[in-house]
């Protein structure tokens, strides 16, 4: 398999309300979002960037931090936010999969505003000894409770070695940045997660160290295999973040985090302003953190990505001449595809009203997959 490219004060529930010169006419005065944990690296570039829509248009944004997939998305659903900085949960809350596979949720419609491209990977503690995956076997790995996004990467990285999570000591945190600050303090030995975590950073400091196991971009067996539990990877050869640099570098998975996430109903005049004023305020973000540059709006405005594009970030990407036909088509047929699940998932729940958690759990995985194969 070939490698693919990248396209080129921290505060918790905060308010950021820094004056301006100007403001975007189609963008709120006050909006909420939710992201990952106080330290990870979702939360440090949503504080970066409401600096930025402050100073740029007087917005005032108020960041909600939540360990738990359910945690970010809930609000953004009740409409106590407006936006929310996912990863991997916005495939699977369109999906209907995993904690979404519940009689409560099922697919949601949810848009993606724009996704930095990113990595993921597995750190470890330097002194456990482990250097290839195969070494995780028996080990003690850090997961995060009601965390489907982090999870299910975590058992994409296994399948990849030929291994499942019965094949290590799997220890549940309550909560991303507890399962991320397990390694330094021994209470683990390897975790998945992004590279620039500031609990990695303070791991690199540590007595213990950091390492990061190699995935290597050229095991098409073992891309197989976690593509089959989780189909939204690419290999990547990663130099930023803790412990790496251009003469450290290690191979890892890329994909979209954070994703700035909205309902499909929210204005498109809204969206279009707000794609507008990440694009025009990105001088004033590009250096907050080491990662953060990637959300140049030709790089995070562009499929493939979790979820379809809202109609309002569209049009002005359009507009800027990023968006094409190509990129049109692909995004029709995820709307396709989302629509077709909705409309299998009102099935379900009608003809399944009388069946336990379980029976109709099978019920809708066996309608999910009729819909996906119809789909191909």
């Amino acid at each position: 398999m070939q490698r693919k490219t990248l396209t080129a004060g921290l505060i918790a529930a905060s308010l950021i309300t820094l004056g301006g010169n100007s403001h975007a006419d189609g963008l709120p005065d006050t909006m909420t979002w939710t992201a990952y944990d106080v330290g990870s690296q979702g939360h440090s570039e949503a504080s970066a960037i409401a600096d930025a829509f402050g100073r740029a248009h007087d917005s005032r944004i108020r960041i909600q931090p939540a360990g738990s997939a359910i945690g970010r998305l809930q609000p953004l659903l009740s409409g106590r936010a407006d936006y929310a900085y996912l990863a991997t949960e916005s495939f699977f809350a369109t999906e209907g999969l995993h904690d979404f596979a519940e009689r409560r949720w099922g697919p949601q419609d949810l848009r993606a505003v724009a996704g930095r491209p990113s990595t993921f990977g597995v750190p470890t503690a330097a002194d456990a000894g482990i250097r290839t995956l195969e070494d995780l076997r028996g080990k003690r790995v850090a997961y995060v409770a009601g965390n489907p996004s982090v999870n299910v990467k975590c058992d994409a990285i296994l399948a990849f070695g030929g291994l499942t999570r019965d094949d290590v000591e799997a220890v549940m945190f309550p909560a991303h940045g507890a399962a991320m600050s397990s390694l330094a303090e021994n209470r683990a030995d390897a975790t998945c997660t992004t590279t620039t975590a500031s609990q990695l950073y303070e791991l690199a400091e540590s007595a213990r160290g950091i390492h990061w196991v190699d995935i290597p971009a050229d095991d098409e067996k073992g891309w197989r295999r976690m593509n089959r539990v989780a189909p939204v990877f690419q290999p990547f050869r990663e130099t930023i973040g803790a412990g790496l640099s251009e003469a450290s570098p290690a191979n890892m998975l890329a994909y979209r985090y954070p994703i700035i996430v909205s309902l499909a109903d929210r204005s498109d005049d809204e969206v279009y302003e707000f794609v507008k004023a990440l694009d025009e305020t990105y001088d004033l973000y590009k250096d907050a953190t080491s990662a953060i540059h990637r959300w140049a709006i030709d790089d995070a405005g562009v499929p493939p990505i979790d979820i379809p594009f809202h109609a309002g970030a569209i049009r002005y990407l359009d507009e800027q001449g990023i968006w094409n036909e190509e990129m049109q088509a692909w995004n029709e047929a995820r709307l396709a595809r989302l629509e077709a699940l909705s409309e299998a998932w009102s099935q379900a729940r009608e003809e399944g009203g009388d069946l336990d958690d379980e029976a109709f759990a099978a019920l809708w995985d066996e309608r999910r997959q009729a819909v996906l194969a119809e789909l191909q």
